[in-house]
């Protein structure tokens, strides 16, 4: 009898070890990326130098994939995007714990596994991956209007960002089409690249459009004036394409010469030798609506950690709300996203680690087994002797 009760002790102390125990989620993978571009890439990076396993499931659309080559990027200025992400997915290969798939994800759901939450994440061809943590990479897109040629001049002489692309037209005749409260701004962006500029706005100088761009800057005109911007209000029909600065540059330089030709519903065209735009971005990815993420206006609201409003997911790069749109800073977010999200991963497993240790010694234990199940043991001893 003294044996039987000991026997129940002992497992009734390894029961109660296991109940106590906050338990880590059992998952396919620690973490998974959405998205490959460079924050997607730089995350991955993070958490697999410190052997995190991770599958980045990446859907091969990238906002500056039209662009001939990327700039403002140390150690990679001029190189050419999908050779950075080739080299990139090369480096970050020789870590065991990465993984890649060009897919495209079509739903990311919460669920409870022990004491912490989990996911599951499903593609477009009905695959399934779990994970503790996700971090979404997915970017922005940029909408355009149907202008004709505006579209096949994206990235290639027509641009949004004058760090990214507008040292290579430096010097030359210039435009900016886009609202009229948009111009002062593009003006002291750009105003040391160029001189001859010219501010297509497409009809949007009309009294409001004065009063809007005056209650935005009040000397808005006059600092226009001051360098040199000159306003056409005509509306767009058309932008033709007279020379293409990837193959019209200089041989041992960086500067390329593209040419466009502005048409007008009325008046004669104009000339430019590079654009720069002021459009809206919308999310590509349907993900952060499905999640029901919190959002500032059109990007993901994230805190300084990266952080969304959904517990263990995280949002870097274009698509999130820190307020930055180019290479090195989505880089940046990918990289600090990777140290809290193995940060916090830590945590959890430092929790589950304390919590499967008592403070008491097994012999005390198996003490306090005894005294709890110890009247119902005789009980239920004797019953089966009857």
């Amino acid at each position: 009898m003294v044996f039987i009760k000991a026997t129940f002790a002992s497992v009734f102390v390894s029961l109660l070890a296991c109940a106590t125990a906050v338990e880590v989620p059992n998952t396919d993978y620690d973490v998974i990326v959405v998205g490959g571009g460079p924050a997607g890439l730089s995350a991955l990076s993070g958490v697999s130098r410190v052997r995190r396993t991770a599958l980045l499931i990446d859907s091969e659309e990238y906002r500056n994939a039209p662009t001939r080559e990327m700039h403002d990027v140390i150690g990679n200025d001029g190189t050419p995007p999908a050779a950075f992400r080739t080299l990139a997915r090369e480096q970050i290969s020789k870590y065991p714990t990465a993984e890649f798939t060009n897919e495209t994800v079509e739903s990311i759901v919460p669920f409870t596994q022990g004491d912490f939450s989990a996911f599951t994440v499903t593609d477009s061809k009905g695959k399934s991956y779990t994970a503790r943590k996700i971090v979404l990479g997915t970017g922005v897109r940029d909408v355009l209007p149907p202008t004709p040629g505006l579209q096949e001049g994206w990235g290639k002489g027509i641009f949004w960002c004058p760090w990214c692309d507008g040292y290579e037209h430096r010097d030359q005749p210039f435009g900016m089409i886009g609202d009229i409260t948009d111009m002062l701004g593009n003006v002291l962006e750009t105003h040391t690249l160029y001189t001859d500029i010219i501010a297509f706005v497409n009809g949007s100088q009309t009294a409001d459009g004065e009063a809007r761009a005056t209650a935005k800057v009040a000397d808005w005109k006059e600092q226009l004036a001051a360098w040199n911007t000159t306003i056409d209000n005509r509306t767009i029909t058309s932008i033709e394409r007279l020379e293409d600065g990837g193959k019209d540059r200089e041989e041992d330089g960086d500067e390329q010469f593209d040419k466009f030709r502005l048409h007008f519903t009325t008046g004669e065209p104009v000339e430019r030798n590079a654009l720069i735009v002021n459009f809206p971005t919308v999310q590509t990815s349907s993900l952060p609506a499905k999640m029901h993420l919190d959002m500032v206006g059109d990007k993901i609201n994230v805190t300084s950690a990266m952080r969304t409003s959904q517990s263990g997911v995280f949002a870097i790069g274009d698509a999130n709300s820190d307020g930055s749109t180019n290479v090195p800073h989505a880089m940046f977010t990918g990289k600090k996203a990777a140290v809290y999200v193995h940060v916090e991963m830590s945590r959890e497993e430092s929790k589950s680690k304390i919590s499967k240790r008592t403070g008491l010694s097994h012999r005390e234990l198996e003490k306090e087994a005894m005294r709890a199940i110890g009247d119902n043991l005789d009980k239920e001893w004797k019953r089966a002797q009857e």
